[in-house]
C-alpha cells in the first residue's frame, strides 16, 4: 500500500466524497484505512470497565483504500503515488503529478 499513517487524503467516492482528512490507522489486511472525521457511524455502547461512556457513540469506520487519493503537499492536488530509488539506494514515494519526493 502506498498510503501511510499521517498522510493527508481526499475521499473520491462514497457518502463523504470531497472531504479531506489525515490517515489515523492503516488496516493492511483489509486494504482499508481510518481517516479522522470521515465515514462516521453511530454505535450503541454499553458501559464497561474500559469504556465508562454509554449510549450512542459516533466513531470512524474503515474506508476502502481505493476510495481515497493522496493530497500532495507541494502541488496541493490529489495525485497518485509511485516509488523511486534514489542514488544512495533509498526507496522513496513520489507524487506522479509534480514528480516531487513525498518521504
Amino acid at each position: 500500500m502506498k498510503i501511510k499513517k499521517n498522510d493527508t487524503v481526499l475521499v473520491i467516492a462514497g457518502k463523504d466524497k470531497g472531504k479531506k482528512g489525515k490517515v489515523r490507522q492503516v488496516l493492511s489486511a483489509d486494504e482499508a484505512l481510518l481517516v479522522d472525521g470521515v465515514n462516521l457511524i453511530k454505535k450503541n455502547a454499553r458501559p464497561t470497565k474500559q469504556a465508562r461512556q454509554a449510549g450512542i457513540i459516533e466513531r470512524e469506520a474503515p474506508l476502502d483504500i481505493s476510495n481515497v487519493m493522496y493530497l500532495c503537499d507541494k502541488c496541493h492536488k490529489p495525485a497518485r503515488l509511485g516509488y523511486r530509488t534514489l542514488e544512495d539506494g533509498k526507496k522513496v514515494r513520489f507524487c506522479k503529478s509534480c514528480k516531487e519526493v513525498v518521504d
